[in-house]
């Protein structure tokens, strides 16, 4: 009788000690998982607070732009950058631009405005936009220059911007000019062929297609396009030798219509500048005033994103395919 009590007694005793084990586990685990839990919240928390302080210095950089060009006493020089390709919904749109412009010509301490410019070109109608806008700001303000400064590259489209200041300054080293245009895609038709793939395409008017990278090249569309690209070849010749005047050299040299770019120093021979210099020694030297009060208009990362977002899948198919109109460079 004693052994047969012993045996379910030990067995009991077991079966508590697994209960205690489990009931154990499970308080490790739930203080585990509440550990996580409170670890999520915590990472959730400090990234609303990163993005909400970045918000906010980005809607407050503005401001602070004014308060110290405020500060800054009776006048200073207004700067804007115009850097990378220029065309719209880039940070060298015209509409960038332009909107830096008109706030610096509004500035009553603003005693002269310089263009910094780094830019290969780009669009021929941004460029146009930009250069008429210049013209009527300094028929508006006649009191207020406006000085082009190149940096690296102010060829193209840059350059037809630049040709609407009052004058151009760049670096002895500079790449100036290139006013041409150009318009460039793909031919697929022989790898077409040769795939045994046939193009079917429907269209509404005789040369609608006309420049389908997958069909043949027909001469009288050739000769069209060209047609095009010289008429705005020619648009921006005409408004380069308004804004230049007499001081182009073109009649001894006609090659600088070719596309071609020269050095700043060549540049300087050729009348396409007036002189060398940067920024800071223009602001200083020529405009009288050293301080630089920055009036370049910056999207948010948020408008930026926004906006590739916005931009349609079809439409970069067409650019890399050869659909893109003429382009200053």
């Amino acid at each position: 009788m004693t052994d047969e009590w012993k045996a379910p007694a030990k067995a009991s005793a077991e079966t508590g000690d697994e209960k205690s084990w489990k009931l154990l586990e499970k308080t490790l685990l739930a203080g585990v998982q509440e550990q996580r839990r409170s670890r999520r919240w915590g990472i959730f928390f400090k990234s609303l607070t990163f993005l909400y302080l970045f918000g906010l210095l980005i809607l407050l950089s503005p401001m602070m732009s004014i308060e110290k060009g405020a500060a800054l006493g009776s006048g200073y020089t207004a700067l804007i950058d115009i850097t990378g390709m220029i065309a719209d919904k880039e940070p060298a749109s015209a509409d960038n631009i332009v909107g830096s412009l008109r706030a610096a010509f509004e500035d009553k301490k603003v005693k002269g405005v310089i263009l910094r410019i780094n830019s290969p070109g780009g669009s021929p109608v941004q460029s146009g936009y930009v250069y008429d806008e210049i013209r009527r700001l300094r028929g508006l303000h006649p009191d207020t220059k406006v000085y082009a400064v190149i940096s690296d590259l102010g060829a193209s489209g840059a350059y037809y911007i630049a040709s609407a200041a009052d004058q151009i300054y760049a670096d002895k080293a500079s790449l100036v000019g290139s006013i041409g245009v150009t318009a460039a895609g793909y031919g697929f038709v022989g790898t077409m062929e040769k795939l045994g793939v046939e193009r079917r395409t429907y269209t509404s008017g005789e040369h609608k297609s006309f420049l389908d990278p997958f069909q043949p090249q027909k001469p009288a569309e050739i000769q069209f396009w060209q047609s095009v690209l010289d008429t705005t070849h020619q648009q921006f010749i005409n408004s380069v030798k308004q804004g230049r005047g007499d001081r182009l050299k073109d009649k001894e040299h006609p090659e600088l219509f070719s596309g071609l770019i020269w050095s700043g120093e060549q540049a300087l021979s050729l009348g396409l500048i007036d002189g060398l210099g940067s920024a800071s020694s223009v602001a200083r030297d020529v405009i009288g005033e050293k301080e630089l009060v920055d009036f370049t208009v910056e999207e948010s990362p948020f408008d930026r994103f926004s906006k590739k977002l916005g931009a349609s899948v079809a439409e970069h198919l067409a650019m890399w395919m050869g659909f893109q109109g003429p382009a200053l460079r």
